[in-house]
C-alpha cells in the first residue's frame, strides 16, 4: 500500500486555525478537512449573523481548503454537519443542496447543542485529493 506524508493545508487568505491543528490535510489520496465553522477570512465570528449567513460562510470555508488542497467539492467523499439545533436542518439542507450541485457525499448531521463561540454550525469533510 502506498504511503505518503501527511501534508498540513493552509488556504491563502484564511486565518490560521485556532487550535493546535491544520484547516486540511493532505494523505494517501484523500483530503481531511478539519471542522470549519462560521468564520470570515478576516477572523471575525458570525455569531451574531443569521444560521444562512453562517451555513454560507463555513460552506465557503470547506471550499477554501478543498480548493487550496487541490480538490473541489465534485471530489468529496463525506460531510460531517454539527447543528446546535435540528431545527435548521430543512434550511442548512437547501443551502448545502445549491452548494453542493451534483456532488452527493455520504453525510451526517449531528444535533449537538451549543457550539464554540455561540456560533450555529460546524462542518468537516473528507475528499479525493486532486
Amino acid at each position: 500500500m502506498p504511503s505518503e506524508n501527511p501534508t498540513p493545508v493552509q488556504p491563502a487568505g484564511m486565518p490560521p486555525p485556532g487550535g493546535h491543528y491544520s484547516h486540511g490535510m493532505v494523505a494517501n489520496g484523500f483530503v481531511f478537512v478539519s471542522g470549519q465553522l462560521p468564520i470570515t477570512p478576516a477572523g471575525e465570528k458570525l455569531a451574531g449573523a443569521s444560521f444562512a449567513e453562517q451555513a454560507r460562510q463555513v460552506l465557503e470555508n470547506v471550499s477554501a481548503v478543498l480548493q487550496a488542497s487541490g480538490s473541489g467539492i465534485a471530489r468529496l467523499v463525506q460531510v460531517r454537519v454539527y447543528l446546535d439545533d435540528i431545527e435548521n436542518w430543512p434550511e442548512f439542507n437547501r443551502i448545502y443542496a445549491d452548494w453542493a450541485g451534483s456532488a452527493r457525499p455520504s453525510r451526517a448531521i449531528v444535533p449537538t447543542g451549543k457550539l464554540h463561540y455561540g456560533l450555529k454550525l460546524e462542518v468537516e469533510a473528507v475528499a479525493l485529493a486532486g
